[in-house]
């Protein structure tokens, strides 16, 4: 029986994503779980990138360093921080694993253990399901949702980063490896929200120029009321369109969400914007998804 049905891709088209329960076991989540904690105990932190991480653009990217470190990561794995985890000499004022937003963006290649879950015959059932001839995989990260202050994540559609021609052929894979909850920053949706287009896009700034990337056009402006809640349990996956609006809380209570989460794209008579941020590059082009 296909681990995806008929329904939820109903369900998907519809509303812009979808809960499915088991795509992992509780022991595929804790082995994905350890391997990050064990790359987080050997990470080399660069001192410019002793500043944090923020969905905010000004603060993402603060300084020259750290904004060539944001943006040539596209196929390495590097740290993103939450903010006040340094104190003003740059020294961890938390444990370094309590420090971190998020590692991204390849894992999916540079690490065995996230590439086999990231190809595996389940999620390339997915795509399948899903009508995707020929997938491609563009980034991946690993979020952290840090017990008691994992920063919150404000409205917004993947689309504005990871911009094709046409929309609708970019998909998110957001995997928990913990239970995700409405009271540790579990996802928020408007539902249906994907069908509005996108009003602003994150783009390269011309070379030579800093910041490194620019906000063209304005996000609208979201009510509270129209999102709805995407709890999903530990092993669960949250299928998100590339356009959909959501969102998540501040992580407020003791425990922690962890997630390993990766975007794909159906290349197929799809152009991938030059001027995204993120660029496939001649060491790590967009790996296929399935060859077959």
């Amino acid at each position: 029986m296909d681990f995806m049905t008929d329904r939820d891709v109903q369900t998907y088209m519809e509303d812009g994503y979808v809960v499915l329960d088991g795509l992992l076991t509780p022991q595929q989540c804790d082995e994905l779980r350890q391997r990050m904690a064990e790359i987080v105990d050997h990470m080399d932190v660069p001192e410019y990138c002793r500043t944090t991480f923020s969905t905010y653009h000004d603060e993402q990217l603060k300084t020259q360093g750290n904004a060539d470190y944001f943006i040539t990561s596209g196929d390495k794995i590097r740290f993103f921080f939450e903010k006040g985890v340094f104190d003003d000499k740059g020294e961890f004022v938390v444990p370094k694993n309590k420090s971190l937003n998020k590692v991204g963006h390849a894992l999916h290649a540079n690490e065995p253990l996230f590439k086999k879950i990231t190809h595996s015959p389940r999620i390339q059932g997915i795509a399948k399901k899903m009508g995707l001839t020929r997938p491609v995989i563009v980034q991946s990260m690993y979020i952290f949702k840090q017990p008691g202050f994992g920063g919150e994540v404000t409205a917004h559609q993947d689309a504005t980063f990871l911009y094709t021609e046409p929309l609708g052929r970019v998909m998110g894979v957001w995997i928990a490896l913990e239970d995700a909850t409405v009271n540790n920053g579990c996802l928020w949706f408007i539902p249906g929200s994907q069908k509005d287009g996108i009003t602003r896009r994150m783009v390269r700034a011309p070379k030579g120029t800093y910041p490194l990337t620019n906000f063209i056009g304005q996000e609208r402006t979201y009510e509270e009321d129209k999102f709805v809640p995407a709890p999903v349990k530990k092993g669960g996956v949250v299928l998100i369109h590339g356009e959909v609006v959501h969102q998540s809380n501040e992580n407020k209570s003791e425990n922690s969400r962890h997630v390993y989460t990766f975007h794909m794209m159906e290349s197929q008579d799809t152009q991938w914007s030059p001027e995204n941020w993120l660029q496939p590059t001649e060491e790590l082009p967009f790996p296929l998804l399935y060859t077959k």
